[in-house]
């Protein structure tokens, strides 16, 4: 076994030389379109008079394209009766249901649809090769941003949802493990339903205490037939050591060749179970993740089952902005909308962590991909390609380390980026490779397209100064064509936006998580299509600490640059309108339509300028002195300090320390021993208080573990990280609500008006 497996992981895919069609077609794309800019400037005359004609078709666009001759008051009020149709569809319909799902969708795609034709046929400026360029710039920026979102749509009428079948398949599982009272099922290694598991967690400069936190909630997976290996790739003593200590088979490489993925295919060769599970050195398990996934491979034709990333921690942006308990992290809306519509399809993505995969069907595909950053999605793209199932389960079964700073956050969703947009370049291609579906290409094809609208974001940044020191009207529109085209859709698509991403993000801050990474995901997409294996994997830094703030100049220095421009630009925009507005009566038709596209330019520009600031103020990482995460859990405790008792709950706790809220109000005093009893979980823990307070009028104490002995440290950990459950999905504010608080985080910095960033001052020691 151990030579095929060599035979299959050794093969050399990214030495294969492969044609770059897709930076071939990229190059030819922007050659014609210099050449005819070139030319249209010149004054060529075959360009010259082809301009003109469209030019003049743009001034009179066809009858069935004019807006009805009625009063501006009408529009605004149909497009209002629009947005609320929509919006009464969504309360009597919480949650996006077939019918209402389909409903939305279709009356969200005529929009669209509507909207397009509009803008392609009417609004284009011609009339000059300075306006043309923009024009036609904008538009296609444009094309990008709702080419992905029809694509979307088109996903968006079916939606698979899985965990009722996860509740038969897992309920089934259980009773072959014997796990149901009264009932006993001996050998059950000859069981189908409970196959053996190898459970691997692939490392590579990890710190100790993340990896000890993994093996520990592994071990503690309900499921017996199942082996804990820890991948070291770097051959680490104190790794090795963690391993002896906590009963965990270690494997180590002399090498570190094509990365996580050569990592794990090297572990195959020494493992032989039926089913495999991956988790990222940082992820821990529920106790019940091999219960509710392991029953799916019943079906012999599933090949791999998904689950949801989910962090205890909250993202970098959010904690930036001092709203960990408001925003939810990034990932919410691939794993809440993208994942279930791509399960729908057959187009689900292995996300690299938190996923089991049939051992027969890795090696009939040839193992984890290496010929790529992504060795996850290209994985998964081979097993379907070869006809297995992957299988999406929604539910949050296990939860990791989101990114700890900003570079962090960059370094890995610039990863991501390249690591997608390298298909065009590998064997794995989703758009070519044999064996996929329409629909499964097409789900690909969305999820591709997704990294090329960075291009339109910074696009929508730098138009509008185009309008003040160019003086360019890239949108020819009249104030009845934007009422009766632009506002219905823009308005129902505000409205349905959070809906269809069952409250995961609303479109403000959607546009704001993806405006502070714009400048370098759009470098990094133009330079995977030039050089898409010009950079090695570089794993995400984890476990950090600071205890300053501090502010990423290199993310920050295009978006300053920006902001100066745009301020300086909505200044001269607002003098232009003031003088434009008294000079009203005597003005030419030229110079009203200016003053239309200067108006639009000063109040888009203000929009850029709110967003702008506020993606600046995320660039200030704010301190994280300790490791640890607290958890707002509470617990009936009982202190004993001395011969004396006292009782309360658990207001904070981490693997450190706690915070206690008393019931009674004797006192304590700083440096008591205390032995901290939580008495639901029938564990007994010592410490030292090290500060006392009132908070709401019940005492409170703040407690320092001392270290813990394994058997406690493992009930600890599993009490913190791996309760069926305990990971649940909450719901990001709407648009106004999003929209107000980007306006108080504007006016009330962090930064400035919170230096403590809300951290506990109890001082911490790694476990």
């Amino acid at each position: 076994m151990g030579s095929t497996y060599h035979q299959l992981i050794l093969k050399p895919w990214s030495k294969i030389p492969l044609p770059r069609l897709a930076t071939f077609v990229m190059l030819s794309v922007v050659a014609i379109a210099a050449l005819i800019v070139t030319a249209w400037f010149a004054g060529e005359g075959t360009i010259r008079i082809l301009f003109e004609r469209l030019n003049a078709g743009q001034e009179m666009p066809p009858m069935w394209l004019m807006a009805p001759k009625v009063a501006g008051e009408y529009l605004l009020f149909w497009a209002v009766m629009l947005m609320l149709i929509v919006l009464t569809i969504t309360k009597v319909s919480p949650r996006p249901r077939p019918w209402s799902r389909v409903l939305v969708v279709g009356i969200l795609s005529v929009l669209t649809v509507r909207y397009l034709v509009w803008r392609s046929l009417s609004t284009l400026n011609l009339s000059d090769p300075l306006n043309g360029v923009f024009s036609l710039g904008l538009f296609f920026l444009e094309l990008l941003m709702l080419g992905g979102g029809i694509l979307q749509l088109v996903l968006l009428l079916r939606v698979k949802d899985r965990r009722a079948e996860a509740d038969r398949a897992s309920a089934m599982v259980r009773d072959w493990l014997g796990q149901s009272p009264g009932l006993v099922l001996p050998n059950l290694k000859d069981r189908p339903l409970a196959p053996s598991v190898d459970v691997l967690i692939p490392t590579y400069n990890e710190p100790p205490f993340i990896l000890r936190r993994t093996i520990i909630g592994c071990q503690a997976l309900d499921y017996e037939p199942k082996t804990i290996y820890l991948l070291d790739d770097q051959q680490r003593l104190d790794v090795r050591a963690l391993a002896a200590e906590l009963g965990c088979h270690y494997i180590a490489r002399s090498d570190n060749r094509h990365a996580k993925a050569g990592n794990l295919n090297h572990a195959l060769s020494y493992t032989n179970s039926e089913l495999i599970v991956v988790f990222d050195a940082d992820f821990i398990p529920t106790k019940n993740f091999l219960t509710r996934t392991v029953g799916f491979f019943q079906d012999p034709q599933v090949g791999l089952v998904q689950t949801p990333q989910t962090f205890y921690n909250a993202d970098p942006i959010a904690r930036n902005l001092g709203l960990e308990h408001i925003l939810t992290p990034e990932e919410e809306v691939f794993y809440r909308q993208i994942q279930p519509l791509r399960d729908a399809v057959g187009g689900v993505i292995c996300a690299g962590t938190s996923f089991v995969v049939r051992r027969s069907a890795l090696v009939e595909s040839g193992c984890f991909f290496t010929g790529a950053l992504s060795e996850d999605y290209y994985t998964g793209i081979r097993l379907a390609a070869k006809g297995y199932h992957l299988v999406y389960l929604n539910e949050k079964l296990s939860a990791g380390l989101a990114a700890e700073n900003i570079s962090a956050q960059a370094l890995q969703r610039l990863r991501w980026a390249r690591g997608t947009l390298q298909a065009f370049f590998v064997s794995a291609n989703p758009l070519t490779i044999r064996g996929l579906r329409p629909m499964q290409r097409l789900a690909h094809l969305e999820g591709i397209w997704h990294w090329f609208t960075s291009l339109s974001r910074v696009g929508f940044l730098l138009i509008p100064l185009a309008y003040s020191f160019l003086g360019v009207i890239p949108v020819r529109a009249t104030t009845t064509d934007v009422l009766y085209y632009f506002l219905p859709y823009y308005l129902v698509q505000l409205t349905t936006f959070s809906w269809l991403n069952h409250r995961s993000r609303s479109a403000f801050l959607s546009d704001l998580y993806t405006l502070v990474l714009a400048f370098p995901l759009a470098l990094t997409v133009i330079q995977v299509m030039l050089n898409p294996f010009g950079q090695e994997f570089r794993v995400t830094p984890k476990g950090t600490v600071s205890d300053r703030f501090q502010f990423n100049w290199q993310l920050a220095l295009p978006l300053i640059i920006v902001f100066i421009a745009t301020a300086v630009s909505l200044w001269t925009n607002l003098g232009h309108s003031v003088v434009f507005s008294m000079a009203q009566p005597t003005m030419t038709p030229d110079a009203v339509e200016q003053m239309k596209g200067i108006s639009l330019g000063w109040v888009w520009s203000a929009y850029n300028l709110l967003v702008l600031a506020i993606a600046l103020l995320i660039l200030i990482d704010a301190p994280r002195p300790h490791s640890d995460e607290w958890f707002d859990l509470q617990r009936p405790v009982r202190l004993k300090v001395g011969e004396t008792l006292f009782w309360g709950f658990t207001t904070k706790i981490s693997e450190g320390g706690a915070e206690v809220a008393l019931t009674q109000k004797n006192a304590l005093t700083m440096s008591d021993a205390v032995q901290l009893d939580l008495l639901d979980d029938h564990l007994s823990l010592q410490g030292q208080i090290i500060h006392t307070g009132f908070e709401n009028e019940f005492p409170t104490v703040q407690i320092r573990f001392d270290s813990l002995p394994l058997d406690q440290e493992r009930r600890f950990i599993e009490l913190l990280f791996c309760r069926p459950g305990q990971w649940r999905s909450r719901c990001s504010p709407g648009e106004l609500q999003s929209l107000w608080l980007l306006v108080q985080i504007l006016l009330k910095p962090r930064v400035i008006f919170d230096r403590s960033t809300q951290i506990r001052t109890i001082s911490v020691a790694q476990v």
